[in-house]
């Protein structure tokens, strides 16, 4: 599972992992009973503390999206995860802030920004035949 973070992001790591995890688990590329990377392997990929691992593993147990198995490490939730509407505006909002700061520091024009949105969106549409 690759997760990114960016610590200039002004969304908190911890939230990032929590967000990415959430994002992965529901387009597939994370399936349920999956294992998650450990605290330490994360922290140490992520170059980052590991108590901020260890507190988004905690908000995600939480939320019913992991399980922690005593001495095995975390594990997706066996049951489907089923992320709120809400939430799964909230994941593509971030990854379309992201988008926009970039084209933003690129210097390209808002215009060809939503002429380029409405291009793929069309391709998107066509490879899945809605």
């Amino acid at each position: 599972m690759i997760i990114h973070v960016d610590p200039s992001d002004g969304i908190a790591i911890f939230q990032q992992i929590v967000q990415q995890v959430k994002y992965k688990i529901a387009c597939g590329a994370v399936e349920p009973g999956e294992q998650l990377p450990s605290v330490r392997q994360l922290a140490a990929k992520l170059r980052i503390n590991p108590n901020t691992v260890a507190k988004a593993y905690t908000e995600l147990e939480r939320e019913g999206i992991i399980s922690t198995r005593r001495g095995m490490g975390c594990y997706v939730a066996d049951k489907p995860v089923i992320i709120e509407k809400e939430e799964r505006l909230k994941i593509i909002g971030a990854l379309l802030d992201r988008a926009l700061m970039e084209a933003y520091h690129l210097d390209i024009p808002s215009r060809e920004v939503e002429q380029l949105f409405q291009e793929r969106l069309q391709q998107v549409r066509e490879r899945s035949g809605k």
